[in-house]
């Protein structure tokens, strides 16, 4: 077993030498991320056979959980975008919001859309959202998708049922109603300062003045039908219906109902998303009179712009197989034991030291839940709510280059390094902070002397 220094020393490593090969050698994210995993388990003593089997074996588990729901949803976007569906939806919302408000709308609608889903999913369902009301209002890229991106960070990392929120409640044994109102009193603050406000300072800043589109979503089809208002809602919303009566299922029925099967099958992500991807063929593409071959055509055109962006991720799950391997989360475990620091900087502060290491919300917050489940038994209900939820903000500070949410916005907005840290590692961090503070302030006020 590595020493808790020669771990650390590997992490360094192993970062270290993904940013010198995309940045420098100008190597693909995927491949620089194998080679630096390597490195980090050869620092750590891992032996060579199981370096790669851990890297293939997470890699693997990474692309099952989120390839083909991402593969989904850029087939999605792109029916979406050729039909004019996303051009309706804009225009519904242009016309009916002042240009001055329109960020502050679409971080509420990123919320909305965003209660049930994972991340990955709302991203790719918001994107020709984002680039139409761009384009069609005039206003900069970044004011439009920040918000969106702030939105649906602070759900993922703060309220019920997203997985993580979910993992550290019942870890600790958290009241679930009781945490979903405060993760959400807690969310809209910072959804509000790394959203509309972030996004107008990044809007201004020269070095992200070449920002200006989206890099892999279709023009329009001009001469089809435009579909209706209500059935472009519709087709958005499916997926966060299905999934949200899937959640709502798991406390309503028995678990072994045929109703409960039903409803926990086709509320699956990559259930719910193939179900709307073949509503959407039917309904927009089909009958506003684009051509079956033509719809065939845009469904595989748009799997090739994210085939690099799922090896890529794939290959971040894969690092944080290998430092998982090599005793990353014991390290950290070994640090929060000898700490004395208040209970919530304690999980929020081991939380994101797991986050830097593995790159993974879902390892952070089921290991730092357990410690602190381990370490202190039998908190009263709003203290446990409130650690839970310090859990979620810290389980997405600053995330980084061993992050899979890291590539996406890179591949999908057409990024430089530097400058996916400025749009999606600083606006994390800002969730993460306000996320910690609104914690702690309600522990002050809720939690007695």
């Amino acid at each position: 077993m590595s020493s808790d220094g020669e771990i650390l020393l590997a992490c360094i490593a192993a970062l270290a030498a993904i940013i010198v090969f995309v940045a420098y050698a100008k190597l693909p994210p995927f491949l620089a991320i194998f080679i630096g995993a390597v490195i980090a388990g050869l620092i750590a003593h891992v032996p060579v056979e199981i370096i790669a089997k851990s890297f293939s074996k997470s890699a693997g588990g990474v692309l099952g959980e989120s390839g083909y729901v991402i593969a989904m949803g850029a087939m999605l976007g792109s029916v979406m975008t050729k039909t004019g569906a996303a051009d309706r939806l804009a225009e519904f919302i242009i016309a009916r919001t002042s240009t001055r408000y329109l960020p502050w709308v679409m971080a509420l609608t990123a919320m909305v859309i965003g209660l049930p889903l994972f991340f990955e999913v709302g991203l790719v369902l918001m994107l020709p959202l984002i680039a139409t009301v761009s384009a069609r209002s005039g206003q900069s890229l970044l004011r439009i998708a920040v918000p969106v991106l702030a939105g649906l960070t602070a759900l993922h990392a703060l309220v019920p049922p997203h997985p993580g929120p979910i993992i550290a409640i019942t870890t600790l044994h958290a009241d679930m109603g009781l945490t979903l109102l405060l993760g959400l009193v807690i969310a809209v603050p910072a959804v509000v300062l790394a959203g509309p406000l972030y996004g107008k300072w990044l809007s201004q800043k020269a070095s992200l003045a070449t920002v200006t589109q989206l890099a892999t979503l279709p023009e329009p089809i001009s001469g089809l039908r435009p579909p209706s208002l209500l059935l472009t809602i519709s087709i958005i919303l499916l997926p966060a219906i299905l999934m949200l009566i899937r959640s709502i299922s798991l406390y309503v029925l028995q678990s072994d109902s045929s109703l409960a099967h039903l409803l926990d099958f086709i509320g699956e992500p990559l259930v719910a998303l193939t179900l709307t991807v073949l509503l959407a063929i039917l309904t927009l593409s089909w009958r506003s009179g684009m051509e079956k071959k033509h719809v065939g055509e845009t469904l595989t055109a748009s799997i090739a712009p994210v085939a690099v962006l799922l090896l890529t991720i794939g290959a971040g799950g894969g690092l944080k197989g290998v430092l998982v391997e090599a005793g990353i989360s014991q390290s950290i475990s070994h640090f929060a034991s000898q700490t004395h620091a208040p209970l919530l900087l304690l999980a929020w502060g081991v939380a994101v030291m797991i986050r830097q290491a593995t790159g993974s919300a879902t390892v952070a917050t089921t290991t730092t839940a357990g410690i602190m489940a381990a370490s202190f038994q039998l908190l009263p209900p709003v203290e446990s709510s409130l650690i839970a939820l310090a859990i979620g903000a810290g389980s997405v500070f600053f995330c980084h280059i061993n992050d899979a949410a890291y590539w996406m916005i890179k591949s999908f907005f057409g990024l430089t390094l530097r400058q996916t840290l400025w749009i999606w590692s600083v606006l994390q961090t800002i969730v993460s902070l306000v996320g910690l503070i609104m914690a702690s302030i309600l522990w002050m006020v809720l939690v007695p002397s």
